[in-house]
């Protein structure tokens, strides 16, 4: 990278105003915080733009995924497998290819317009009288800047529609929410254990039935799992999000037809590829094995590199381990946070994700970001702080080495990635978890025994 010194010092004036305006609790008009973003976007954006040195997989799958757009090729199959998800982004990309906009400005605008479009959305997210605050610390999030206007990653995109989401799918009123706070076992016991079919079935009944303003909560609903199922088109992992966003909805009417758009959305520009990007319907079952077909190489980020010695290598039963380790610690976070604001189930579960994965780019470091920054725990900052310096320290000093010394320094980078677990694990919002010590706020118009709050 020839630009490092010049990103490097836009990232360090960041992080030193982020963590002043922590200090002194500024707030400056959301226009501010904006400007600001786009002002760091721009000069990190420009500068990678115009570097000899471009990322590996945005030069070597994100550009063929865009050309083949262009050229009326389906973005899988024509870029090799080198794009594993749906055509959402390369529709972009192959737009602003046709436009003439080289490649080196074309695929990173995607990303860095996403990014912006995130600093208001994480001051909506955060809610209340620190909002511009959070937007400001988001803006000048060092991380992001390296993600969207340096490596052109698209988190940023997935993470735009998946905080959207969130923000309608709570709609008005305070940001403080509750999630599930009456254990069943209680509800059992409360209706004594001969009624309870009885008594459950009718609380099924009575959650589907309309309300007063159930088109109001209906649309946000709609509107939630569309942009919840854009997230989704744009990378498979915001899968993650859905649970947060479904609590966040006031009845379980919503719940239900917002799970059915997200759905909808996927299958949509999965069945329209033979119209938009020329794929053949014979090709449509190739093109769903292909973006399943991901290959288990670990070694790059916590537990794995001390098996595999900092390398990358194809190790399937560590990475099969690792599934099971996620999917068991999204159940164990979701019992533990179940009464909590379904924004700090979320976080939890995406921290959670980060320990126990056994394959990471850095770029996943993203996902907890907006999340972490609108509703601050004790530790949020010296994690974001770790992970930054981590991530930068791939992007900026070991882009500099030639091939040998950069796997010799990426032995030591990778295993070294173990020492953040802890501050991860710290980050989690363990003070949230019971909703007793906060002030349990009931979602506008809605009944509590119909919000899940009781």
């Amino acid at each position: 990278m020839e630009h490092a010194v010049l990103t490097g010092l836009v990232l360090l004036v960041g992080v030193a105003v982020a963590l002043i305006a922590q200090w002194r609790d500024w707030r400056p008009s959301l226009t501010v915080a904006v400007l600001l973003g786009v002002a760091v976007r721009a000069v990190i954006y420009f500068a990678s733009a115009d570097d000899a040195f471009q990322p590996v997989d945005y030069e070597e799958s994100f550009r063929p995924a865009g050309e083949a757009v262009l050229n009326r090729q389906d973005p899988v199959l024509g870029s090799e497998g080198g794009w594993h998800f749906l055509p959402t982004i390369p529709y972009m990309y192959g737009i602003l290819l046709w436009l003439g906009l080289p490649w080196e400005y074309a695929g990173r605008l995607v990303t860095v317009v996403a990014d912006i479009a995130l600093i208001p959305l994480v001051a909506k997210l955060a809610g209340g009288a620190k909002a511009n605050l959070r937007a400001l610390q988001y803006a000048l999030n060092p991380l992001a800047l390296l993600v969207a206007a340096h490596h052109g990653q698209v988190e940023p995109v997935a993470l735009a529609f998946g905080v959207a989401a969130f923000v309608v799918a709570r709609g008005p009123g305070s940001p403080e929410r509750t999630g599930f706070t009456m254990p069943v076992m209680e509800r059992v016991r409360m209706y004594g254990v001969a009624e309870a079919p009885n008594r459950a079935w009718a609380w099924v009944k009575r959650s589907l039935r309309p309300l007063a303003d159930d088109r109001v909560t209906l649309k946000r609903g709609m509107l939630a799992g569309l942009l919840m199922g854009l997230a989704l088109c744009a990378k498979s992992w915001p899968i993650w999000l859905i649970p947060g966003m479904l609590l966040l909805l006031p009845t379980m009417r919503a719940r239900i037809v917002s799970l059915l758009f997200t759905g909808a959305v996927p299958i949509f520009f999965l069945v329209t590829l033979p119209i938009f990007a020329g794929t053949a319907f014979h090709q449509i079952p190739e093109v769903i094995r292909e973006i399943k077909n991901i290959r288990p190489i670990v070694g790059e980020w916590g537990w794995t590199p001390w098996i595999t010695g900092g390398d990358w290598a194809l190790i399937p039963w560590a990475a099969q381990l690792g599934t099971y380790l996620i999917y068991a610690s999204v159940l164990v976070v979701i019992y533990l946070w179940r009464k909590a604001d379904p924004i700090d189930m979320t976080i939890a579960i995406l921290l959670a994700f980060m320990v126990v994965t056994p394959r990471l780019g850095a770029q996943y470091l993203m996902w907890f970001m907006p999340f972490l920054i609108a509703r601050p725990t004790r530790f949020a900052w010296p994690a974001i702080l770790a992970v930054s310096a981590w991530s930068a320290y791939g992007y900026l000093y070991m882009t500099q080495l030639a091939v040998d010394p950069w796997w010799y320094a990426h032995r030591d980078w990778s295993r070294f990635s173990i020492v953040i677990l802890p501050l991860l694990v710290m980050a989690m919002p363990w003070g949230r978890r019971d909703p007793q010590s906060q002030r349990p706020v009931q979602a506008p118009g809605v009944s509590p025994a119909l919000s899940g709050t009781t």
